[in-house]
């Protein structure tokens, strides 16, 4: 079992940058592909972005491209979303989450595809 804790949330204003981490609760880090995803208000989950394995391709939803960026530490068993121009839209609650390396097909935007979840942290933008 993999226990995943979020932070760096919070309230902000537009134009802003927040930068999410998520940290695993396991030694063996490199064998999980992390993603982030986000609901807001009445709205569904949606996916943000994911990171692979060792050698770290990533991900991201077309709306946070060029806005948003993913990185890794292996040595800090940490997962970062660095949010810059934040925008009200963005305003969320984000879940960090971990799939289990295999040798099966790796979807990044499936929710179904990750076998953990963090808990999930606030992230407002205000206008």
């Amino acid at each position: 079992q993999v226990q995943l804790v979020e932070s760096g949330g919070g309230l902000v204003q537009a134009g802003d940058s927040l930068r999410l981490s998520c940290t695993a609760s396991t030694r063996t880090f490199w064998r999980y592909a992390m993603g982030w995803f986000r609901q807001a208000p009445g709205k569904e989950r949606e996916f943000v972005s994911a990171i692979t394995w060792i050698g770290g391709s990533t991900y991201y939803t077309d709306s946070v491209k060029g806005q948003f960026t993913i990185s890794r530490d292996y040595a800090k068993n940490t997962v970062y979303l660095q949010m810059n121009s934040l925008k009200p839209e963005d305003t969320a609650v984000y879940y960090c989450a971990a799939r289990t390396y295999d040798t099966g097909t790796y979807s990044p935007g499936s929710d179904d595809d990750y076998d953990y979840w963090g808990q999930g942290i606030q992230v407002t933008v205000s206008s």
